[in-house]
């Protein structure tokens, strides 16, 4: 595992290219050979026609033949519908996602929970742990990450020594713990997905947001720190899931209305259960607050009656 503070990045291989996005579209992983192609996410709905733009101008009018998704949340898979009508590409899930893609289950793939919305989309194979795939003239390794989300896969080329970390391990942290705002265990699993990632030969972390990153074990003391820090309380896990839950909100919409955040506030599944497990404030009041710690962060301000994206 390498470490050290501020190393330099090494090149990614020539078959792929790195897709930084933002904390509304997952970044994405393109893999272009020569022979074949493919990518891993796609973004969120409102960039669907940005993500289609990027792939077009990267493969410059070859095809993309297969998509793969760490996880199906919103942020990960928005763009799949668009890229399938356009390519016809072969899709690839996470085995655990499979029946409710089957089904369209919007609650059980947290469309509906969490208020965001998602393109239906189909697929044709699945992810298991432990399985063998070539991406890029390259072999890479699915590694179930539960955690943040208990069907996410992480992907790990070991000639390369390079890990797509999906949500399961950022520069600083992780994503959110989303079953333990649901009552369920993910703060172990999340544990135990940091332990597994600390035992590869990694030198280069692709994160599901923001920059590439080398010092691999900075991360992993950072995210562990952060990690006995929920799990010592769960209710600020918690507090944090709303405000990450209202931040997406408010990059798609860009500004709320008041009133409209009171509602949303009441209206969202996820944020009204949380809310009642860990925190217990009126709707008014829970609005109040959310948008306060917000702006307090410096990741929203307001406008008269507004609240707008920052």
């Amino acid at each position: 595992m390498a470490s050290g503070s501020a190393q330099p990045l090494p090149a990614l291989p020539p078959s792929m290219r790195f897709i930084e996005r933002d904390w509304l579209s997952a970044n994405g992983v393109l893999f272009d050979d020569g022979h074949h192609t493919a990518l891993i996410d796609s973004g969120y709905i409102k960039h669907a026609d940005m993500t289609l733009s990027v792939i077009r101008h990267a493969l410059g009018g070859r095809r993309l033949e297969l998509l793969i998704n760490t996880h199906l949340h919103s942020d990960h898979c928005g763009g799949n519908a668009i890229l399938q009508r356009t390519y016809g590409c072969r899709t690839v899930i996470p085995v655990a996602s499979a029946q409710a893609v089957r089904d369209w289950d919007a609650q059980a793939l947290s469309f509906g929970p969490t208020g965001q919305r998602c393109e239906q989309f189909a697929f044709d194979d699945v992810l298991v742990d432990g399985q063998m795939i070539e991406l890029g003239g390259l072999p890479w390794q699915a590694i179930a990450a539960p955690g943040h989300d208990p069907e996410s896969m992480v992907l790990y080329c070991e000639p390369a020594r390079i890990l797509i970390s999906a949500d399961a391990l950022w520069e600083n942290g992780f994503g959110v713990i989303f079953p333990e705002l649901e009552g369920e265990s993910g703060f172990a699993e999340q544990r135990a997905i940091l332990d597994r990632i600390s035992q590869l030969e990694i030198d280069l972390v692709i994160p599901g947001h923001g920059p590439m990153f080398t010092d691999v074990r900075g991360a992993l003391e950072r995210a562990g720190q952060r990690l006995d820090y929920l799990s010592a309380d769960a209710a600020r896990n918690g507090r944090q899931g709303i405000k990450v839950l209202l931040k997406f909100l408010l990059l798609e919409h860009e500004q709320i209305a008041h009133a409209d955040l009171i509602t949303l506030m009441d209206t969202v599944p996820l944020i009204a259960q949380t809310n009642r497990r860990f925190i217990g404030l009126d709707p008014s009041a829970l609005a109040d607050w959310a948008s306060s710690e917000l702006v307090r962060a410096g990741a929203a301000r307001r406008e008269g009656d507004r609240l707008l994206n920052a």
